[in-house]
């Protein structure tokens, strides 16, 4: 490891992204069971601009979807953190700030995205002072909705959406959105 660490929890760092991920994010992010929510699988050019736009928001706003790698291995796992969507057509529910994670299949049930999710959203919180986190998927995301609820966010059952990047005919498209309110997560987290 020697990229600039964000954060840490007891199994993961949370780091700065670096050339190395380059090659293991485009196999995660061209692995058709890992991309099987999203439009298709990522093209290497594709998850590369990926990665520089995760580069110029961690610049930008101090925070972007980040690498997640085990503390005891050094393995990169994928990605968790915080980020400002910017689509060509505003969301619904803009101006917003989200949190995102995509991991390897090795990596699922293992409990590691809501470890490192809930690492992010203390640093939202706490240390960016947001009000409100969301969270948005495909409805038969199931994994990606238990993390949310597992992290203390809740449905807005009036918040479903068709994303604005894809055609409303899409598979795809159609969205639910989670809120979590800076609030009720004061209420629920440990001190």
């Amino acid at each position: 490891m020697t990229g600039q660490i964000f954060l840490e929890t007891n199994r993961l760092i949370l780091r700065a992204w670096e050339d190395r991920d380059r090659d293991p994010f485009h196999d995660l992010c061209s692995d058709p069971i890992v991309m099987r929510y999203f439009p298709e699988p990522l093209s290497r050019e594709k998850s590369d601009l990926l990665v520089s736009r995760c580069i110029e928001k961690q610049k930008r706003d101090g925070f972007s979807l980040a690498p997640v790698e085990t503390k005891d291995t050094g393995e990169f796992l994928g990605f968790v953190g915080l980020s400002r969507p910017s689509y060509d057509a505003p969301l619904p529910f803009d101006p917003c700030v989200e949190i995102g994670w995509r991991l390897n299949q090795s990596a699922w049930g293992k409990g590691y995205a809501s470890e490192a999710a809930k690492a992010w959203l203390r640093f939202g919180f706490e240390t960016v002072g947001l009000e409100e986190i969301v969270a948005f998927t495909i409805p038969a995301n199931e994994p990606s909705r238990k993390v949310m609820t597992r992290i203390g966010m809740t449905r807005d059952d009036d918040g479903d959406f068709l994303h604005p990047s894809l055609p409303a005919d899409h598979p795809v498209a159609p969205h639910v959105l989670y809120r979590l309110k800076r609030s009720t997560w004061t209420t629920q987290c440990p001190t």
